[in-house]
């Protein structure tokens, strides 16, 4: 793999991420390929804490990828199957994705969230670093940052819960379920701070903001005490990315 659009880099993206597999090709051609390589690096730090199961290996497995994101401000990386074509499409400014890396240290110690903070500073950490940097690979305007930090807590939240069931089998999940509800309220509350600054938003840059088809309804499910809702089908994953692409509409409705 030696550029950043390389088609086996793309192809394990659509496999195993494909809600931002199908982000980065409905973004601006121009920034196509850093989209695809970062979100091919976030699919990576999110998998390496996982490898191991002793906290301190995982640890070191995290820091490695701290230690070469960093190094790329001063030179190219050593021929790598992700960080080639990363450094190729970010240059210099991959090293600016360390905070990702930093962000997945909380993943390597395997045990619970303790209450709403600690998660949502978890989630600002790993989604809200995630939607920052495309931002930045779409030319985000500084008058957009507040909404995209919201619409990002409040995706990264939905997903998070999303996952909760495998999670908790991790040692990862919450250390009390009634904890979950009111993570659900935050995210629904995110979601709305996202939404009244959406004029600030330009068209371009809506594309890297999609939640996720029914990251609202898990929500506003949970929110009243209900049960995880079931994952959406492949039809209406596939529906709400048309309609993203069609009409532009990010935000999530009330």
């Amino acid at each position: 793999m030696t550029n950043a659009t390389s088609p086996l880099l793309a192809d394990a993206l659509r496999r195993d991420d494909p809600d931002r597999h199908a982000i980065a090709l409905l973004a601006p051609r121009v920034a196509r390929a850093r989209l695809l390589t970062l979100y091919a690096l976030n699919l990576e730090l999110a998998r390496t804490p996982l490898g191991a199961r002793d906290p301190v290996l995982a640890q070191m497995r995290v820091q490695w990828w701290v230690e070469r994101l960093g190094d790329t401000a001063s030179h190219p990386p050593p021929p790598h199957e992700l960080l080639t074509p990363l450094h190729a499409a970010w240059g210099p400014d991959a090293a600016a994705l360390v905070p990702l890396a930093e962000g997945r240290m909380r993943d390597a110690e395997r045990r619970p969230f303790e209450d709403a903070d600690e998660l949502c500073a978890y989630v600002d950490g790993t989604a809200g670093a995630l939607m920052a940097a495309a931002g930045r690979a779409v030319g985000m305007p500084c008058s957009a940052s507040g909404a995209v930090a919201a619409q990002a807590r409040g995706a990264g939240l939905a997903a998070w819960l999303s996952a909760e069931p495998q999670l908790s089998d991790l040692g990862m999940g919450l250390a009390r379920p009634s904890l979950r509800d009111e993570i659900a309220r935050r995210g629904i509350a995110a979601f709305a701070q996202a939404r009244a600054g959406r004029a600030a938003v330009p068209r371009p840059l809506g594309v890297i903001l999609f939640p996720g088809a029914g990251a609202g309804l898990l929500l506003r499910t949970l929110a009243a005490g209900g049960a995880l809702p079931a994952p959406p089908s492949e039809f209406a994953r596939r529906a709400a990315l048309l309609r993203l692409a069609l009409t532009g509409r990010w935000w999530v409705g009330r």
